[in-house]
């Protein structure tokens, strides 16, 4: 689910073919310059925050250091040092800090996939594309700071700094392109997301309604319950209240025709028995094991060969980085989507959450939390405030 390498992805062209305009103006070189004024007319301090994985552990608070005075890099000849307005929370944190990904991996790295926020200055041929002050959103490791420096082939131009596009970059295009290659929607079909009202579960359950299909969705209160009814789920099923087994043996007892699954664990040995025959099971994550020392928790994976011969079902895994190629035209036609009014990006900024929103790096560790409690109704977002002090 994580994004490691989606520059390759994006690469040269998306400009060219993306969901805005392209802008073409002079070439300004900024690249070896060691003070910048940024436009709205503030210094960029010389230091910043940002969050740094310091030992590889499940448990984000130990894995994970503040660090609060760190240099704001300079961006180089093809890049853009962006200041983060809003990050994006993502249940795989926890597998990139406890070094799952890429166990050749040592810290200290930079933690964090996903950003949006304005340019503040940029490189020789990145200023062929980009302005000082336009707002970017990308995707890439070491969000998770006050400024970053990205590839300008890999940021996505966009209208606004708005935390509903943010949405977009990991969760939307995961649910986009695991269903459009293993779901095969059509009328009709019964389609089951667990985690439906997370922010990724969202996003599946729209898809599959604009697909018309039957979709039944699991969540853990009636308060998302009643969000699911809002964007479209038939079926919404506390699973803490009702057994989900027992609703949809009862509801649609032919069985479900398309799994999207992120829990694990239990929820999904009762989704692989809830498959119709000739049904697909697709993973997108098991996060009920992520913070286990494993990562995962145990399945009935002995019967598993026998269910799926019975009902001649399947199972696939989806993980993004294998579908980088899919990812500018999901990307596009998502926005397009919620530009069109036909998709909701609901955002979590934590105002339900103990200690109120989430406001600055310091409250990631609060929204790693708050995710694994399950509260969340929508993707889990932080702000990153930044205190102008204008000189015009």
């Amino acid at each position: 689910m994580s994004i490691l390498r989606v520059r390759a992805a994006l690469g040269a062209g998306w400009h060219c073919r993306g969901a805005w305009p392209p802008i073409r103006r002079p070439i300004v070189d900024m690249s070896y310059s060691h003070h910048f004024v940024d436009f709205q007319g503030s210094s960029i301090p010389t230091f910043m925050k940002k969050l740094v994985v310091t030992q590889l552990s499940p448990d984000f608070r130990k894995a994970v250091t503040l660090m609060p005075n760190v240099p704001v890099p300079v961006p180089g000849d093809g890049e853009l040092l962006v200041r983060n307005r809003y990050v994006g929370i993502n249940a795989s944190d926890i597998n990139f800090a406890s070094g799952r990904y890429d166990m050749s991996t040592k810290p200290p790295f930079d933690v964090g996939f996903e950003g949006i926020g304005e340019v503040v200055a940029l490189g020789l041929s990145a200023s062929k594309h980009f302005a000082v002050g336009q707002p970017v959103a990308y995707v890439k490791s070491g969000s998770f700071a006050e400024y970053t420096n990205v590839p300008a082939d890999i940021a996505v131009p966009v209208p606004v700094v708005k935390p509903e596009l943010l949405t977009l970059l990991i969760s939307g295009t995961t649910a986009y392109i695991s269903l459009k290659e293993f779901g095969y929607l059509s009328e009709g079909k019964k389609v089951l997301v667990t985690a439906a009202a997370g922010g990724t579960g969202q996003f599946a359950v729209q898809l599959a309604k604009n697909a018309k299909c039957y979709v039944i969705g699991t969540c853990s209160s009636e308060e998302k319950a009643g969000f699911l009814k809002t964007i479209g789920c038939d079926l919404p099923i506390n699973y803490k209240s009702e057994k989900v087994a027992s609703v949809i043996r009862k509801k649609i007892p032919q069985g479900v025709d398309v799994v999207y699954e992120s829990i694990g664990g239990e929820m999904f040995d009762t989704s692989v028995n809830c498959l119709a025959t000739k049904g697909h099971l697709i993973i997108i994550g098991f996060i009920s094991g992520y913070q286990t020392s494993s990562g995962i928790l145990p399945i009935n994976s002995g019967a598993l060969p026998a269910i799926l011969l019975r009902k001649s079902a399947s199972v696939h895994g989806f993980f993004l980085n294998h579908y980088l190629t899919e990812y500018k035209e999901a990307l596009i036609d998502l926005v397009k989507m919620y530009h069109s009014g036909k998709l909701v990006c609901e955002v979590d900024r934590g105002e339900q959450s103990p200690e109120g929103k989430f406001i600055g790096l310091e409250s990631v560790f609060r929204a790693v939390d708050y995710m694994y409690t399950g509260k969340n109704i929508g993707k889990i977002v932080v702000e990153i405030p930044h205190l102008v002090n204008s000189k015009l």
